[in-house]
């Protein structure tokens, strides 16, 4: 069976996309979470005052504000293509590496 995964380091973000994550990781990972909030807020005041399909139309804002936010920390702590090389220890990996005076070795959850 053929395997079509693709491996750390193996693709990477062409300069575009990286440019564009560079300018919005400067945008605290914080005020999306208001911006959802807010649009939640808006939509429930809305609500209230019987306007239904605008309440809709807002409300419907704030799972693509807090995708943003998750995807915005992501790259924040990972980078645009991650961390490359053999020991990069990645989103994917089964198990994180850590490195020590004595050498490699993975770290097993519960010992």
């Amino acid at each position: 069976m053929t395997d079509y995964r693709v491996n750390p380091g193996e693709v990477e973000e062409d300069q575009f996309t990286a440019a564009i994550e560079k300018t919005t990781s400067r945008i605290p990972t914080s005020a999306y979470l208001a911006l959802a909030l807010g649009a939640m807020a808006v939509s429930a005041t809305l609500q209230a005052w019987n306007k239904k399909h605008e309440s809709m139309f807002v409300g419907q804002w704030a799972a693509p504000f807090l995708l943003l936010g998750i995807y915005n920390k992501l790259v924040k702590q990972h980078g645009s293509d991650g961390r490359r090389g053999r020991d990069a220890g990645y989103i994917g990996s089964a198990e994180p590496r850590h490195r020590s005076n004595e050498g490699t070795f993975t770290h097993s959850a519960g010992i």
